[in-house]
């Protein structure tokens, strides 16, 4: 009979995780109070205040509305929902999930939206339960499918069970140029999170340590700490950093993590390349990497017209800017500080 031995160095491998979800969120305390106390209402059968989570990428916004929804699934009896929208981004699957996570059957394929959301009604009507639901990557939805947003901002008018949505983007602009019948019902109260600091990182990944490993050498926290912030302040960065430290220091048979093990990993734990989540971008996005591929480096002016020819019903110029300057945001296109007249030079990283 095969036997799993017991790691020397991990106590508890998942804490290193980026999904993990741990008992406390130091340093997003202040938005996790915010957050709640706008999703309270629902708890008393009144209406939520809708939320709209921004920020950069790895600061803490997917981990806190996590939080929030666990608490409020122990403590007060209301239906909580995550969609991310990567996977989730078109009415219809957006409907069918709602309706599968409330416990109704609902065909994969073959019914209209109409039917699917009749049954999302039904269903919400017998639960009499109030419902939270997180669009994670919401940009992903909007910029494809917004109408589902006037769908579920409808759900209040037909349905006692107060309904609340919570949008979550590294780019605060999404909501610019939604169309006018779904901007006038949307009131969403936003929540911005700011980077960390690198005192605010160290405690993170400290806590995240003490978790995972048995034993760390001084030093190995503040190491993968000033990787993360000189690699973005993205979280994920350090785990990484300290879970390939892990390995390392496991197949060398060590007693714990040490700071040389750190260092041997540190090349290799890098910001995102373009390869790498190109399928994880929008098609405007993908358009812009494409163009960028073909050459070092152009103006915005110059991409937004080789951008506006190749298709038939561009964006405007202010909302192609957003697109990327949100590339900007996940480390895949960097905005020059240098002009040619008045257009920025955008190259590759």
């Amino acid at each position: 009979m095969a036997f799993h031995e017991e790691s020397k160095i991990f106590k508890l491998e998942e804490a290193l995780s980026y999904e993990y979800l741990p008992d406390i969120l130091p340093h997003r305390e202040q938005q996790i109070k915010y957050l709640a106390e706008n999703l309270l209402p629902a708890s008393k059968g009144r209406k939520p205040q809708n939320i709209f989570i921004f920020g950069s990428p790895g600061i803490g916004k997917t981990a806190s509305a996590k939080y929030v929804f666990r608490e409020f699934e122990d403590y007060s009896g209301i239906k909580t929902i995550y969609l991310n929208c990567w996977d989730f981004n078109t009415s219809t699957s957006i409907l069918s999930k709602l309706v599968s996570e409330l416990g109704m059957f609902v065909q994969r394929r073959g019914w209209a939206k109409d039917e699917v959301m009749s049954r999302l009604i039904e269903v919400l009507e017998k639960s009499k339960k109030g419902l939270l639901i997180c669009l994670d990557e919401a940009d992903q939805l909007i910029y494809k499918d917004q109408k589902v947003l006037y769908d579920l901002l409808r759900l209040n008018q037909y349905v006692k069970n107060p309904v609340g949505l919570i949008f979550i983007s590294n780019n605060p602009h999404i909501f610019s140029e939604i169309e006018p019948r779904i901007k006038s019902s949307l009131s969403v109260e936003e929540i911005e999170f700011k980077p960390y600091t690198v005192a605010e990182m160290m405690d993170i990944l400290k806590e995240r340590a003490a978790n995972g490993f048995r034993a760390v050498e001084s030093g190995v926290v503040a190491l993968a700490s000033a990787h993360a912030i000189n690699k973005g302040g993205d979280v994920r960065v350090g785990l990484e950093c300290l879970m390939k430290a892990g390995r390392i220091a496991e197949s060398e048979s060590s007693d714990k993590v040490a700071v040389e093990h750190v260092r041997k990993v540190l090349k290799d734990v890098v910001k995102a390349k373009p390869e790498i989540l190109k399928e994880r971008v929008s098609d405007v996005e993908r358009m812009v990497l494409d163009m960028l591929s073909k050459k070092s480096r152009a103006t915005l002016d110059e991409l937004y017209k080789e951008y506006s020819e190749s298709v038939n019903e561009p964006l405007t110029r202010r909302m192609f800017m957003e697109y990327v300057n949100h590339l900007g945001g996940i480390n895949l296109v960097k905005v020059g500080k240098r002009k040619l007249g008045k257009s920025r030079i955008i190259s590759k990283v």
